[in-house]
């Protein structure tokens, strides 16, 4: 089954919350999640109900998975490999997602949106510490410089998304030069810098049970 290409405001009401996927107008209150927040998509927009023990550790799952893009072959591969690394690993989890180069390059604010920003880095629109790199999937490490190439800062989806830094910020976590079209890996993201609420435990409770 291919990526997902349907309307991205299905996708947040399907889970109940915002997950950002239409760029600036994620961030203009007017989107269908916050215009009907108890209505799930579909033809007869029924409410939402109560989910059973699995149905809440699904539903989280998804709503991380959808959030970053991907599908489930690819999130189970980072619930694998961050099994296997010393720590927590529901948090070791989120920092790889983080690191992910299309997420990266969103946060530094060169996409609208996490999906913009895999089209960039898939057209080779970037540059990950003076080399083309063309994988979404690439995990940046501490002091990696990702910048905008030369005949792609003119591009006006680019400056579009700069213009709207204001009002997403940059994490802690990286460094942006807006002026030159640069960012850099201060270090690598902890728990602290995924603000958004997701509960961690229910996803590794969910694949502990499957």
């Amino acid at each position: 089954m291919g990526r997902y290409t349907g309307p991205t405001d299905r996708i947040s009401r399907r889970e109940g919350v915002n997950l950002f996927l239409k760029g600036e107008r994620s961030y203009n209150g007017k989107t269908a999640i916050e215009k009907r927040p108890d209505q799930v998509p579909g033809e007869h927009g029924k409410f939402r109900t109560r989910f059973s023990e699995f149905g809440v550790r699904l539903r989280e799952k998804q709503k991380v998975k959808r959030m970053y893009g991907l599908r489930e072959k690819q999130f189970k591969k980072y619930f694998i490999k961050s099994s296997k690394i010393k720590g927590v690993t529901g948090f070791i989890l989120l920092s790889l997602l983080e690191r992910r180069l299309d997420n990266v390059v969103f946060r530094l604010c060169f996409g609208s949106s996490r999906n913009d920003a895999r089209q960039l880095v898939g057209h080779k629109h970037i540059l990950v510490n003076g080399s083309v790199v063309n994988i979404p999937s690439y995990l940046v490490n501490e002091g990696d410089k990702i910048e905008v190439r030369e005949k792609s800062k003119k591009l006006k989806r680019v400056h579009e998304a700069l213009e709207f830094r204001s009002r997403r910020g940059v994490p802690e976590w990286l460094v942006l030069d807006e002026e030159n079209y640069v960012g850099s890996v201060s270090k690598l993201p902890t728990r602290e810098d995924v603000t958004f609420p997701i509960d961690e435990q229910l996803i590794v409770e969910f694949y502990s049970r499957v």
